[in-house]
């Protein structure tokens, strides 16, 4: 997949890996749109944090649990639905019943 350069809000993703818990199967990389991870000495090393979307790819098809993600959560998923629904694109951060941004 060809990496792209979006960027959401740094260190607001909820993207964990547990590199004791990796086995290298590569399924992260080859899951992930935004070129999140790569394999380096066996094991999924994350060099683009503020780059993850949070769609959860990673996460449901690592079979040893190394990666855990809040798949739509956050500010990218209140942006993709608005682009999808045509509305606005925002996620109401100010607004107190939001789980997003905080």
């Amino acid at each position: 997949m060809i990496a792209t350069r979006y960027r959401y809000l740094a260190n607001a993703v909820t993207l964990h890996l547990d590199p004791g818990k990796c086995d290298g199967c590569r399924l992260c990389v080859e899951v992930c749109p935004h070129a999140v991870f790569v394999i380096d000495n066996k094991c999924a090393r994350i060099v683009d944090r503020d780059a993850c979307m949070e769609c959860g790819a990673c996460a449901q098809n690592c079979e040893p649990g190394a990666i855990t993600v809040q798949a739509g959560v956050g500010c990218a998923q209140a942006i993709i639905h608005g682009v999808l629904t045509g509305s606005d694109p925002g996620c109401d951060c100010d607004n107190s019943r939001s789980p997003c941004c905080g």
